[in-house]
């Protein structure tokens, strides 16, 4: 028999059932999984060796939890994860305000129903997915709405005086009675309210207007904070902290593999964006180094961070660039270009904190001069690097591309809006481009080869071998020096 079709208290006796605190529900079902090599934290990339470990190792120990780290880490998805370590269902008694458990009820109203009814006592199952409260943490909330406050509509329409229990109105918190309770921004409660959550931890109660009413609550803390949110906005008051049983630290993804892995699980793609774009690998790197790049520069507040965020964004901004292209022009599929990376500008200047510095050169500065920085790094990793000191004599990989560019006198101009086909001509007339590839990439398919052809041209402009110009219709790449020698 499935325990969901018990519809008593006198049912759940006969089946022995045993109830278990949300703490040991939790422990209990990660024990399982972690015997069973399941993975407990499906969908969250990075943390398998940091935080990870140290979130099972609190919820083995049974902790409150606080996750602490920068914005766009997955503070908030880790929390809404832990919903897979609960039972599927548990048995509630109907019409009890607070979930209580009808073999442990805490409520007036559930021990006056059992009082009454015994076992007849009618039960509700209650699916895992309804066992999670979330509140964001603004300056406007108070105490009555997460723990809760005295009703005078109820008080009058029951004809009850406020000494009885039975006009309080429950907050979120008593609400939330054996589900996973998550407050994010945790800093941003104020000071008082905070203060309201001393007994809810420690000693499981909630005191509400001065009533002599226990209620041990069943719930599972977790909370999320920023540490730019204790010097900027608010603090987590220091008895609160000590009360939280673990306090663990989120991070940023250490490499670009594993950036990658986030970025296009996130990104809302498009199905037709999937068919008509086709995007290099190297493109897919790129992206993440100019995120990189901007955790840093120089000219933004690492105290903020720079989110997962905007390379999501960013990737969607990317393939919509192409995309508006290749109907512009009426390609039905076209190859993504380094220069549509000027369409991810919008993603960076809205995610990024500047300096004082950052704000003098301006966001869109910045963010141009990231794309750039990633270029620079990530250059070495497919051709020899640009020495910066050379000796006239010694021969470059580079010196054909740069004479090329020396003897076109009026420069060389890719266009934004250009088709695939005169694209492709255009670069395939850099002859010497096709003997640097042939020679460094020679395993580089058709198709991706015309990226990095571009990607060459855009390094070779960072490493001052040629200079590049952004103008209304697209760029123009030229010879530094070309222009004086000839006296253009």
């Amino acid at each position: 028999m499935k325990l969901e079709n018990i519809k008593t208290l006198g049912g759940l006796k006969k089946v022995d059932y045993k109830s278990k605190s949300i703490k040991d529900e939790l422990r209990d079902n990660l024990i399982e999984k972690i015997k069973n090599k399941e993975t407990t934290f499906e969908g969250v990339h990075g943390y398998e060796n940091t935080v990870i470990p140290e979130l099972e190792r609190a919820i083995l120990s049974r902790h409150n939890i606080n996750l602490l780290g920068l914005r766009g880490q997955a503070k908030t998805r880790l929390a809404r994860l832990m919903l897979n370590l609960l039972d599927e269902y548990i048995p509630v008694v109907e019409g009890s305000e607070i979930n209580d458990d009808p073999l442990n009820p805490i409520s007036r109203y559930a021990k006056e129903l059992i009082i009454e009814k015994g076992d007849d006592t009618p039960i509700v199952w209650l699916h895992r997915s309804e066992r999670f409260a979330e509140k964001l943490a603004t300056p406007d909330v108070t105490v009555a709405d997460i723990i809760g406050d005295v009703d005078p509509i109820k008080a009058a329409n029951l004809k009850l005086s406020y000494a009885d229990d039975r006009v309080i109105h429950y907050g979120m918190i008593p609400r939330a009675n054996r589900c996973i309770f998550v407050i994010n921004e945790l800093p941003d409660l104020q000071a008082r309210i905070q203060v309201a959550l001393f007994n809810i931890l420690q000693e499981g109660d909630i005191q509400i207007r001065g009533f002599k009413l226990r209620l041990p609550l069943d719930i599972q803390f977790l909370f999320t904070a920023n540490p730019e949110d204790y010097t900027n906005r608010g603090s987590i008051v220091t008895p609160l902290k000590d009360r939280i049983g673990s306090q663990i630290l989120t991070h940023y993804p250490v490499d670009i593999e594993t950036a990658r892995l986030i970025t296009e699980q996130e990104a809302k793609v498009v199905e037709s964006q999937k068919t008509s774009v086709i995007v290099p690998d190297l493109a897919r790197d790129l992206l993440e180094q100019i995120v990189f790049e901007a955790r840093e520069s120089e000219f933004i507040d690492a105290k903020s961070g720079v989110s997962a965020r905007l390379s999501i964004t960013a990737l969607e901004n990317l393939l919509s660039t192409a995309e508006r292209r290749a109907l512009m022009s009426g390609d039905g599929q076209t190859i993504l270009r380094l220069s549509d990376f000027v369409g991810i500008i919008p993603s960076i200047t809205g995610k990024v904190e500047l300096v004082y510095e950052g704000e003098q050169e301006g966001a869109a500065v910045v963010a141009y001069n990231l794309i750039g920085e990633a270029i620079k790094s990530l250059f070495p990793e497919f051709f020899p690097k640009v020495e910066k000191l050379q000796k006239q004599e010694d021969d470059s990989p580079y010196d054909d591309i740069v004479s090329w560019f020396f003897n076109q006198k009026e420069g060389f101009e890719l266009l934004d809006e250009l088709r695939d086909k005169e694209y492709k001509n255009m670069l395939n007339a850099i002859s010497p481009l096709d003997d640097l590839l042939g020679k460094y990439q020679s395993k580089l398919s058709k198709q991706d080869s015309y990226f990095v052809k571009e990607f060459v041209l855009w390094a070779l402009v960072e490493f001052k071998l040629l200079s590049k110009q952004r103008f209304t219709e697209g760029i123009q790449f030229k010879d530094p020096y070309g222009s004086f020698i000839s006296g253009i």
